[in-house]
């Protein structure tokens, strides 16, 4: 794991974890899960890490088990976007790493983040050995092609940055609230940061904030972000 702060080991198991059933690649039999743990290393990272980096050679998984991480790419004049934020669950390098391809994507912890690290050849043979991990990773694969596509579609058609931003923030609360009835979830980026990814300005995300807030859509406290009002939000993005 080519990371660029110290990462420190932790023990606990895929069996033991409260959200697996909620979660698309780790909801697997008892059998699964033991023969996983026994080819992962648990980490736990600072904010800052870095999990891969973009172009390099693609030598192992790792499944998020809490905290955010940022994928984003760079182009030859050095302008990075933003491209998702993975939360618990998600398999970072699972695309490349069966592919056998570099890493499309750089992936930086946000926030302390616990993540299970798993070297790509054998994370591949366990894929060979159980045809329900294969399964779940390849709806995993799916879900990241339909995420894409929602991507590039909110960008390229939705009427405003407004509608963008709340695409955005429902997507991140969603996916970080594990299925719990309230969507809440941390604010990790900058205001420069968000507009990235929603593909609009710092300045406009500051306004539309401040709205959204005003028109009890959302509360913001410190870095914590509170979706009120989902269906509203839906509706505007």
């Amino acid at each position: 794991m080519g990371l660029e702060r110290q990462p420190r080991r932790a023990s606990s198991s895929c069996a033991s974890c409260e959200y697996r059933s909620l979660r698309m690649f780790c909801n697997l039999s008892p059998e699964q899960l033991y023969d996983l743990d026994s080819i992962g290393v648990q980490w736990r990272l600072p904010k800052g890490a870095i999990f891969f980096q973009e172009e390099d050679p693609s030598d192992h998984v790792a499944v998020l088990c809490d905290g955010q991480v940022k994928l984003s790419c760079t182009s030859a004049e050095g302008k990075t976007l933003i491209l998702k934020i993975a939360g618990p669950g998600d398999v970072l390098g699972l695309g490349a790493a069966i592919a056998g391809s570099p890493y499309e994507v750089t992936a930086e912890a946000i926030q302390p983040t616990l993540v299970k690290n798993i070297r790509r050849d054998d994370f591949i043979a366990f894929l060979e050995r159980h045809g329900e991990a294969s399964m779940h990773a390849t709806r995993s694969l799916s879900d990241e092609y339909k995420a894409a596509f929602d991507e590039a579609r909110r960008l390229a058609l939705s009427p405003s940055a407004a509608g963008r931003l709340a695409s955005v923030l429902l997507q991140w609360g969603r996916s970080a609230c594990c299925g719990k009835p309230e969507i809440k979830f941390t604010m990790a980026l900058t205001h420069e940061e968000l507009a990235s990814l929603a593909g609009t300005s710092r300045e406009t995300v500051t306004r539309v904030l401040s709205r959204l807030q005003r028109e009890n859509l959302i509360h913001i406290h410190g870095t914590s972000i509170t979706i009120l009002a989902p269906e509203k939000l839906a509706q505007l993005s």
